[in-house]
């Protein structure tokens, strides 16, 4: 991998992302087996090595996917919450990146601004992960691109349909996708469209992929003769003042039953999690037998894990 930091799903060309997931896929299948067994030394491959969490965000599967990969890999997460930093406060965000990289070989950010992890990276020494930031959420992509692979046996030419705000999630699933060939359609109300300068990345890139990503105000027509179909909560951590207020704007793109049946025959339900039954989705359909939701949240374990290896080039 030629990159020093993971901020964006677009910093990857189509080779190193694919590389990432072969390598992903390895590593699921070696944990799921054996384990990851030691080296000739007796050492496994971040065998004294410590990621740090920087986390402005409460989590779950970001944080135990870091935390127990590293684990398995022979390493340690170290996790410091808003309360043990309290970057731009206490600690410039600046000497908090020079500070852990005297003492760690990556850090993972989970924050509010994506400003915030941009700087981290330009002042640190040591790898940068994105692991959440407004603007974008590229673990999650690259679990979610195994997952279709998985499931599918390809990724070009899917049809992908994400269905509600077109947020952190949803830029990152359009750049990745479109780097990897697949069609995004982004179903979202007039309102709540993806950031104008995302989209027209995400079409520079699905023009070299022969992709296509659209964007429309029908939930419909966004899940026409999709493969999969996506959504997320309609109002995201930081948003929740604004969670009444969505309710009835959002209403119309909840995915049930009625919706999924204009997809393809089989299509199958993502979510990146946390999720609000009875909200974004029905119950019917999350608990369902074309849901994969939790086959994404075991594959953010082995893509982390992949890409942590890559960029300490291990």
């Amino acid at each position: 991998m030629t990159i020093k930091h993971f901020l964006s799903a677009a910093d990857l060309t189509r080779a190193e992302t694919e590389a990432l997931l072969d390598r992903a896929r390895a590593l699921k299948a070696e944990w799921r087996g054996a384990g990851h067994q030691p080296d000739a030394r007796g050492a496994l491959p971040l065998q004294g090595k410590t990621l740090a969490l920087v986390f402005e965000k409460p989590s779950l599967r970001t944080r135990v996917a870091f935390e127990a990969g590293m684990t398995q890999l022979g390493g340690h997460g170290s996790y410091l919450s808003a309360n043990d930093i309290d970057m731009g406060g206490r600690e410039s965000v600046p000497d908090v990146a020079r500070n852990l990289s005297r003492w760690v070989q990556a850090i993972a950010a989970r924050v509010f601004r994506h400003a915030t992890v941009e700087t981290l990276a330009r002042y640190a020494t040591v790898p940068v992960i994105n692991a959440l930031s407004d603007q974008e959420h590229p673990c999650q992509a690259l679990a979610d691109m195994l997952t279709l692979r998985e499931q599918f046996g390809r990724l070009q030419g899917l049809r992908l349909a994400y269905v509600g705000d077109g947020n952190n999630v949803a830029h990152s699933l359009m750049l990745m996708g479109a780097t990897l060939g697949v069609n995004i359609s982004i179903g979202c109300p007039p309102d709540y469209r993806p950031d104008p300068e995302v989209l027209v990345r995400a079409e520079r890139l699905a023009a070299e992929s022969d992709a296509v990503i659209s964007v429309t105000s029908s939930p419909v027509e966004a899940v026409g003769d999709a493969d999969a179909i996506y959504t997320d909560v309609w109002a995201s951590m930081g948003q929740e003042h604004e969670a009444a207020r969505r309710r009835p704007v959002f209403q119309p793109y909840q995915i049930n039953a009625a919706l999924m049946d204009h997809a393809r025959p089989g299509a199958l339900f993502m979510h990146c999690l946390p999720v609000h039954r009875g909200e974004e989705v029905t119950a019917d359909i999350i608990e369902g037998p074309r849901s994969v939701v939790f086959e994404q949240a075991e594959n953010r374990l082995h893509v982390q894990k992949a890409l942590i290896l890559s960029l300490l080039g291990l």
